[in-house]
């Protein structure tokens, strides 16, 4: 694609970093070594200061525009946060980050609705359950109720059944884990695209994990480790491919964009959830950012504005593209 670099070596050289990423990277750095790391207390603490404002990142922005919704859920009625464009092409399903543990449906408000407005979708993002009160299964069994929702009320609610199905980091995640059990629990495979935003694809965790260390650049190993422990306790369950969708079997998923921050530990979840991808014979695209660290997209950047804008091209072709054939045969 023009203006975005192959992937190759030059993208991890120090010289790949611009200037303002580089110094933005050093802000966040020095920032969130003045908190406590979200490992170190109850993750009811660090949701009660992210609702309060009191949150290193400051007051949560609300957009209005969003609408909330409840559907019903495997844990009683599930909500939903929409944002409705007056022209609505498409269904964009938002499964919202935080390592399972921490955030919710209102935290990505203002990137929520660009891709809304942008995109000319309907987004619709789940509340789904939290680790440690409820660990898995509940977070994905809550996300599989409403992408089959979606499946079979998108026409009707929205005006549309050209649907798409994306998040970050642990939403990610859940992105893939909900198309794996469309696919082998319903049979519907009918999304049209995946939009993977640096997730956690392997809970055992991958070498660039393992082997990343105490640096707090909005994960540590240390911070990634207590994530998993809190939502899947039993260790044994981890390589569960509902659990670890890195090994699942990956065939007949929609095409895909994989995108992550050179500077993640996440790193090489997606790399290898990429070749996996492909070698399952879907499609897919890569897009690696030089310094970009965990949630580097959702930062005033120039790196985000043009890691999100490949994200809402992405969005936009997948919906505007032809019917892929055996789709409605499918639904």
């Amino acid at each position: 694609m023009p203006g975005f670099p192959e992937f190759g070596p030059h993208l991890f050289r120090p010289e790949a970093v611009d200037e303002e990423t580089r110094a933005f990277n050093a802000q966040l750095e020095a920032l969130l070594q003045t908190v406590p790391a979200v490992h170190t207390q109850p993750a009811a603490v660090t949701r009660a200061q992210r609702e309060s404002g009191q949150g290193v990142f400051g007051p949560i922005v609300r957009s209005d525009m969003a609408v909330e919704r409840r559907i019903p859920g495997p844990g009683g009625a599930l909500p939903l946060r929409l944002f409705v464009p007056e022209r609505v092409d498409g269904v964009y399903l938002h499964l919202h980050g935080g390592g399972w543990v921490l955030g919710g449906a209102h935290h990505q408000d203002p990137r929520l609705e660009a891709i809304a407005r942008t995109c000319h979708v309907a987004v619709v993002s789940v509340e789904y359950r939290l680790a440690p009160e409820h660990p898995y299964p509940a977070g994905p069994d809550d996300c599989e109720a409403a992408a089959l929702w979606l499946a079979g009320n998108a026409s009707q609610e929205f005006g549309s059944d050209r649907l798409v199905i994306g998040g970050e980091s642990a939403g990610a995640h859940l992105t893939a884990v909900t198309l794996l059990r469309l696919r082998d629990r319903h049979g519907f495979t009918g999304f049209r695209g995946a939009n993977l935003v640096y997730g956690g694809f392997d809970l055992t965790m991958t070498p660039s994990v393992a082997r990343w260390g105490e640096r707090n650049l909005v994960l540590s190993t240390p911070i990634i480790r207590w994530f998993i422990e809190q939502f899947v306790p039993d260790p044994a369950r981890r390589r569960d491919p509902d659990v670890s969708p890195l090994y699942a079997d990956l065939r007949d998923l929609p095409p895909a964009l994989f995108t992550v921050g050179t500077l993640d530990p996440l790193l090489d979840d997606t790399l290898f959830m990429y070749g996996r991808w492909v070698a399952a014979g879907n499609e897919a695209e890569l897009a690696v950012y030089p310094g970009g660290v965990h949630g580097f997209n959702l930062f005033p950047t120039a790196l985000a504005r043009r890691a999100n804008e490949r994200i809402d091209a992405f969005i936009r072709r997948v919906v505007e593209a032809a019917e892929p054939a055996g789709e409605a045969a499918a639904r």
